[in-house]
């Protein structure tokens, strides 16, 4: 693979997502009639693979899944996809699984069982630094171990490879984290909650003032992701400014954020500036919230290209 095709590896989750909907979330004790049950692929991690995949750059995945049913079927979405899994192992038990209650109103429930997820270990990154060290740039959440990320981020810093970090969900980090990531991609809870750690009452501030507090950390570049509202760009050494989104009718915003942040990934890897990179993802953001689902959401090249051309 040359290398203006350094791959993009994601370290991350990878879930089964079983979603019921009824009228209402039961109480403790209480069954309801539901309406409807779906199961798709989900977790952060896996998300963001496919997200990379589905605009055809080149991705690879590290992460476990277990030797349950559910196991075969996510690898078998991921391959689907185009995601490369040769660093995806089974592990003795459950995959992760996220059981959701949805209402009638939009209210959810939902508990997440970690299953092989808890077993992406620093050891097993180990196992494949290889894969790591051949990375373009690095994708990783919170949704694995805390200390597995921690130990991603010293063995990106020793390779020279960029981390960008998806913060979700939202966890409590060591102080001295942020100056080893290279792009930290928060929504605008997350960044509260983040910027908190440094700055008393940052969930009053505005985005301007939260991101600036972050890039205070350390951390080389933040996109403050912010909904309809779009995108705060800020980096050290250059101008911070707002990345629209852009107006579509949106259906499902499940795994928005994961597209973006394949999205970003997969822009930067091509060459694009932060700024042309971050609007290229804002528009695959938009993309994949006209319709339903977190994976099967994440849209093509072409797509993300149409829609660009039709807002410039």
């Amino acid at each position: 693979m040359p290398s203006s095709q350094k791959p993009v590896v994601v370290v991350g989750s990878i879930n089964i997502d079983l979603v019921a909907n009824a009228e209402k979330i039961p109480m403790a004790g209480e069954t309801v009639r539901g309406s409807d049950f779906q199961v798709h692929p989900g977790g952060k991690g896996a998300n963001q693979a496919v997200a990379v995949a589905r605009l055809g750059y080149p991705v690879q995945l590290v992460g476990k899944v277990g030797t349950d049913a559910f196991g075969e079927q996510l690898l078998s979405y991921l391959l689907e996809a185009g995601v490369d899994v040769a660093a995806v192992e089974k592990h003795e038990g459950s995959s992760g699984v996220a059981m959701i209650a949805v209402s009638s109103r939009g209210e959810n429930s939902i508990v997440v069982t970690p299953g092989a997820n808890a077993f992406v270990t620093p050891d097993y990154l180990d196992a494949h630094r290889e894969t790591i060290r051949g990375a373009g740039i690095v994708l990783a959440q919170l949704e694995i171990p805390i200390e597995t990320v921690l130990y991603l981020a010293g063995l990106c810093e020793q390779e020279g490879i960029a981390l960008m970090l998806d913060p979700a969900p939202a966890h409590a980090l060591p102080d001295d984290l942020f100056r080893h990531l290279h792009w930290f991609t928060p929504n605008e809870t997350e960044a509260a909650f983040f910027a908190a750690q440094f700055f008393k009452g940052a969930g009053e501030l505005e985005p301007d003032r939260v991101a600036d507090i972050l890039i205070g950390t350390g951390v080389h570049g933040v996109m403050l992701k912010m909904g309809a509202r779009g995108v705060y760009l800020a980096s050290s050494g250059s101008s911070s400014q707002i990345i629209p989104a852009l107006p579509v009718k949106a259906v499902d915003t499940t795994a928005a954020g994961d597209a973006f942040n394949g999205a970003f990934a997969t822009a930067l890897m091509l060459g694009m500036e932060n700024v042309e990179a971050a609007r290229f993802a804002v528009a695959a953001a938009a993309v994949s919230v006209t319709r339903a689902g977190a994976q099967p959401s994440m849209p093509s090249r072409a797509e993300v290209d149409e829609l660009l051309g039709a807002h410039q």
